[in-house]
């Protein structure tokens, strides 16, 4: 038994030690994967041909992960279906999955890859974080058993899960997140049965992390923000550049300064599916971000954030939006009011006639506001400001405010 007195000083010992490692700021990196994918087919392939796809997409992964090593990175986000990608149905991604447990288990795969059954992704994922003492942020395929007992367990008995994971920078795993809002397209995986709000301390900041479609809702995404606090935001995603949405670069990084959190977005590279846009994003702004709709080629982002950007000198103070958009008064001279239809939504439009003013348009009780100035503008080209408070039923059931 150690002596109470020997115990303070133990105490204190360790308290510095972590506030010695303790840094104000920290070197991010994102990486946008010009992803290698499978051929179509609706039959399962061998576990070994997909393992097969899933180390050829990893070296080229673990190149980008070295590179932001050797630059200083602490931690590498990496995109969503970045290590296998997404022609698959339900019966034909099986051979991809691995059983991913829950972080509190205290497992590193690289030196321990057996515990918990066939875990080649996650051991290589490990050593890459491992061997290069940076954290690892990675999308992968979760599976996991059930029987007749669970009420919702799917006919083939087992769930799957679209899933983040994360390794520290001793290849341990201390993040495991299940994306809780699934695209239309996402047949082949279940939902979770509640939304999780995963976060992770490290000596420079408070992390969350979320998944491509989760970040229009309000759980997983503002939850992290408003009530677990996080400093910074983990955002694999494959996002298409497409209506009625903003691009992502536009979106992501007025997100960051909506939310006043760092954001590290790292996206799918693929011109044909309008899949680009990859950026490092603080509460005042883009602090690097890429967009290529040129070339076909991966590209590393790496940049300096603030670890607490809420305490930060240069984070711009909070706005309460609700007060600034009810003192701001329509204006009468808008002109011409007329509806639209994207993706089989009905938005209110108006046109952008001039070369610089002021613009409202309301739908229902929500309202947009705009003052704009035009750099140039084209004879064959039409801007307008539209809104959309309604009921979105293309992707899927949901009320959206756009």
């Amino acid at each position: 038994m150690v002596p109470s007195q020997a115990v303070l000083p133990a105490v204190v010992f360790a308290l510095t030690s972590l506030q010695a490692l303790a840094s104000d700021t920290f070197i991010a990196a994102v990486y946008e994967h010009a992803v290698i994918l499978p051929d179509p087919t609706e039959e399962p392939v061998s576990p070994s041909d997909a393992l097969a796809l899933m180390n050829k997409n990893m070296d080229v992964l673990e190149g980008a992960i070295k590179e932001a090593a050797q630059q200083g990175a602490h931690i590498i986000v990496t995109p969503e279906d970045g290590i296998y990608g997404w022609r698959f149905t339900r019966e034909s991604i099986y051979p991809y999955l691995e059983d991913i447990p829950d972080p509190v288990v205290n497992w590193i795969p690289c030196t321990d890859p057996s515990r918990f059954g066939p875990a080649p992704v996650q051991e290589r994922l490990s050593c890459m974080a491992r061997n290069n003492s940076i954290y690892v942020v990675a999308n992968i395929g979760d599976k996991k058993p059930c029987d007749s007992s669970d009420p919702g367990c799917p006919r083939d008995g087992r769930y799957q899960y679209n899933t983040d994971v994360v390794f520290d920078t001793q290849g341990k795993l201390v993040a495991r997140y299940h994306k809780h809002n699934l695209f239309v397209t996402e047949s082949q995986f279940n939902y979770p049965k509640e939304p999780e709000a995963v976060t992770f301390e490290t000596p420079f900041g408070k992390f969350g992390i979320f998944t491509c479609f989760d970040i229009l809702f309000y759980e997983p995404a503002v939850v992290l923000v408003n009530k677990m606090q996080v400093d910074t935001v983990l955002f694999p995603t494959a996002w298409m550049n497409v209506l009625p949405f903003l691009t992502a670069i536009e979106f992501h990084s007025a997100w960051a300064m909506g939310m006043r959190v760092n954001v590290l977005a790292a996206n799918i590279h693929n011109t044909s599916m309008e899949m680009t846009g990859s950026g490092i994003y603080a509460p005042a702004g883009a602090r690097t971000y890429s967009y290529n709709m040129k070339t076909e080629d991966g590209h590393l982002l790496i940049a300096e954030l603030d670890a607490h950007p809420r305490l930060s000198p240069a984070s711009p103070p909070a706005v309460s939006w609700n007060s600034y958009a009810l003192s701001v008064e329509k204006l009468s001279q808008n002109g011409h009011e007329f509806t639209g239809i994207i993706f089989e939504d009905p938005f209110t439009f108006m046109e952008l006639t001039k070369p610089g003013g002021n613009l409202t348009v309301c739908q229902k009780d929500l309202c947009c506001h705009l003052r704009y100035k035009m750099a140039e503008k084209r004879d064959d080209e039409v801007y307008v400001l539209g809104a959309f408070d309604g009921l979105h039923v293309i992707e899927g059931q949901y009320y959206l405010q756009v």
